[in-house]
């Protein structure tokens, strides 16, 4: 017979199974609802990534989402660089920004993240320190622990790698957190790619305007120097550049000089006179190429004289010309310091928007040559004109009043009569000369004050051991009258003469300028300066040239060194 005891177990352990049967239903709708949960978020995550078009807020998006779906401290999107061996920009989340600017410069992808760049598969570390690419953190940089990376590809291509580090609440990032980042990275390349389209599009739409624009204002007659600067400005503007600087060829010479610069630090670069042997925009120009630069202010292909580029980085110069009409110059664009390279994409729609614009600037010029033929034909008729129909009208009518008057008995107005034919005479010789000016042309090409300056400079640089800075700017060659011109050419070359004898300087600059007032020619040297008891035979010359022109010459000694020699004279109105 069952004893109470008994009766009392079997009754208890069907109790038992069913809770044990109850708890884990509940697990399981638990871990259930949490799956459900998550499968949500991460639909959510996709469909905000998608519905961004900007690329950088798509990156930013990215991000975010990452972090939120596996619960991570810190997240971080690491864009793989030009070459595919280094991180070209660096997208965070969870890190403020004076964190940030105390760690210091972005990761360029050694270490751990190099590992992802290298072998582009999700990488899962319980701890990061003891991976055998790990060597450590900067300074101030907060501590990480658990790892977990996921490569993006877009097209087929590694855009780069999602880093996210310290999953909350001290545990372990799982193959699920794996799995949903490796779904979130898929969707990210589509987004990312999707951003890059529209990029691009919008990207073409803008060089098309840039180059309508340019196209309009140079055909309704817009002056050259605008037209220049409506190149460098939209080109500056379209590429994100901080600086544009416009070089043309200068006729007679192997030089090219700065017609025009626009953006930061721009004042230091217009007028500087440049060598098509030995210079980055040269290269650009003596190749028709573009030519790159990761970081202009390191490329050797720069003079190092003026620090003109500082705070400056990535730079290129791309050359513009219409197909072959050789190339008619040079735009450099230079980024900040940090910022992305140009790529080869980036270059190809600034290739064609440089040669549209030399294309526009061609037919603009060909119709002003075309109404400066008209114009000169118009003047050749009017020579004619005068000539033919004028003076021998005029001719033959002195001729008879010279005639009338020896029949005239009056004296006095015989007199005046001849005095008639006189000032027909004189009329006669004025319009002779009215002629002849409406024949005559311009000078000949290269004898300008502007091509005679950088042969002077550049006799000087054997002499000197090195190749002096030239800077022009103004009219130099149509405001500056021939008498003045050849002073200043005299002065320049004295100066630079002294410089080699006497300053044992290894830096000179030279500047020539003119406001249509007065030409001003500047010539600055870091040498031992002019000694006091020297000879100044070659100073007195100079101040004679300044005197005879009512000028002046003046020679300074600037605070670090070496000596300012100004001349300058005023340039008389010859019109």
């Amino acid at each position: 017979m069952e004893s109470p005891d008994q009766a009392e177990a079997r009754v208890r352990l069907p109790q038992l199974r069913l809770d044990e049967l109850l708890e884990e239903l509940q697990a399981r709708l638990d871990a259930a609802r949490g799956t459900r949960d998550r499968v949500h978020s991460l639909l959510e995550a996709v469909l905000s990534v998608g519905r961004e078009l900007d690329l950088e807020h798509v990156l930013h998006s990215i991000v975010e989402a990452a972090a939120a779906l596996v619960d991570a401290r810190y997240a971080a999107l690491g864009v793989i660089g030009p070459d595919g061996k280094r991180l070209s920009a660096f997208h965070t989340v969870g890190v403020g920004e004076e964190q940030i600017a105390r760690i210091g410069a972005y990761p360029e992808g050694h270490g751990i993240l190099g590992e992802l760049i290298r072998h582009p598969e999700p990488l899962r570390l319980p701890d990061l320190s003891e991976h055998a690419a790990s060597y450590g953190f900067p300074p101030h940089h907060p501590p990480m622990n658990t790892f977990l990376g996921v490569p993006i590809r877009v097209r087929d291509q590694v855009f780069g790698n999602l880093y996210l580090t310290e999953k909350r609440g001290g545990a372990q990032f799982d193959e699920e957190d794996e799995s949903v980042l490796s779904t979130l990275a898929v969707a990210a390349g589509v987004a990312i790619d999707n951003a890059r389209l529209y990029e691009q599009s919008r990207l073409r739409e803008r060089w098309l305007q840039a180059n309508a624009e340019i196209t309009h204002s140079l055909m309704s007659g817009s002056e050259r120097g605008a037209a220049l600067g409506l190149i460098a400005e939209r080109a500056r503007e379209i590429t994100g550049a901080a600086l544009a600087v416009l070089t043309m060829p200068m006729p007679d010479t192997d030089s090219l000089v700065v017609e025009l610069a626009t953006g930061q630090g721009a004042e230091d670069h217009r007028g500087l006179v440049l060598p098509i042997d030995d210079s980055l925009t040269g290269l650009a120009f003596s190749t028709a190429e573009p030519v790159r630069s990761p970081d202009i202010t390191q490329d050797a292909r720069v003079s190092a004289a003026a620090p003109r580029f500082t705070g400056l980085g990535p730079a290129v110069a791309v050359p513009f010309g219409a197909a072959g009409e050789g190339v008619r110059g040079v735009v450099l664009l230079v980024r900040q310091a940090g910022r992305a390279v140009f790529s080869a994409k980036e270059t190809e729609p600034l290739q064609g928007f440089a040669a549209q614009a030399a294309l526009a600037m061609e037919l603009a010029e060909r119709r002003r040559d075309a109404e400066q033929i008209a114009v000169l034909q118009d003047r050749d008729r009017i020579a004619r004109d005068l000539h033919d129909l004028a003076i021998q009208r005029l001719f033959a009518t002195g001729m008879t009043l010279q005639s009338a008057g020896r029949l005239i008995e009056n004296g006095s107005a015989s007199e005046r009569v001849l005095r008639a034919v006189d000032d027909l005479d004189e009329t006669i010789k004025i319009i002779r000369s009215t002629i002849f000016g409406l024949r005559a042309r311009g000078g000949t090409a290269g004898g300008g004050l502007r091509g005679r300056t950088v042969r002077v400079v550049g006799e000087a640089a054997p002499v000197l051991g090195f190749a002096p800075s030239l800077r022009m700017e103004g009219l130099l060659d149509t405001e500056v009258p021939g008498r003045v011109a050849e002073h200043v050419v005299a002065v320049l070359s004295e100066a630079l003469t002294n410089v080699a004898r006497h300053a044992r300087a290894d830096r000179v600059a030279v500047a020539l300028e003119t406001d249509g007032h007065e030409v001003r020619l500047t010539v600055t040297d870091n040498g031992v300066g002019v000694p006091s008891g020297g000879r100044r035979s070659g100073l007195r010359n100079m101040a004679e040239r300044a005197a005879q022109l009512g000028g002046e010459l003046r020679l300074t000694g600037p605070a670090d060194g070496g000596t300012t020699l100004e001349w300058w004279a005023p340039v008389p109105d010859e019109g």
